[in-house]
């Protein structure tokens, strides 16, 4: 198991990817529950709400992240997880396609859904998760990858929530050190 956070300005016991779009608002990165390996990152995403007044950030578990259930943003897609979608989907997958998960990614929503809109990325994810890929990952930090990751997770039933803390926000969004708060749900 694997440690992550979750920023929201709500307060609740279990993700539902019913609530997609109530976060930032976009499936920029895939259909999914978007975590982080940074405390701060979270922090700042439960303020994407600039209406809320309250700010938590969610301590998470998630299975390990393995070769052969993830795809990664400007990494090739692992062949095995190219052999599992090929096999479902009766067809070969074009080759560019396969050099970079973010295409693969859409590559499947636009062949599952037609397009890039939100039905169309939650049948990629939907399709993904049958073949055994939780994980969409990407850098926490483009230019130092070497500081972490973010990841959609793409079935919430692979995200328990361990603690929650309330935080506050400076003026730029930004975690006010030594303002966390533990919750009890």
């Amino acid at each position: 198991m694997a440690i992550y956070y979750h920023g929201s300005s709500a307060l609740f016991k279990n993700f539902d990817l019913k609530h997609v779009l109530t976060g930032a608002a976009k499936v920029k990165f895939g259909y999914g529950v978007y975590l982080t390996s940074s405390f701060k990152s979270a922090a700042h995403y439960s303020g994407a709400n600039k209406d809320a007044d309250t700010h938590y950030v969610y301590t998470v578990v998630i299975p390990e992240i393995t070769e052969s259930n993830h795809i990664g943003f400007k990494q090739p897609v692992n062949p095995d997880i190219v052999a599992r979608a090929q096999e479902k989907l009766g067809c070969a997958i074009p080759e560019k396609t396969i050099l970079d998960g973010k295409e693969f990614r859409k590559y499947l929503a636009k062949k599952l859904g037609g397009g890039s809109d939100v039905q169309s990325e939650k049948l990629a994810s939907e399709f993904l998760s049958s073949i055994g890929v939780d994980f969409i990952i990407w850098p926490y930090n483009w230019k130092n990858p070497a500081m972490g990751l973010n990841v959609a997770v793409l079935d919430e039933n692979n995200v328990r929530i361990i603690k929650v803390e309330q935080v506050e926000l400076d003026a730029k969004q930004q975690l006010i050190a030594g303002s966390e708060k533990e919750v009890t749900l």
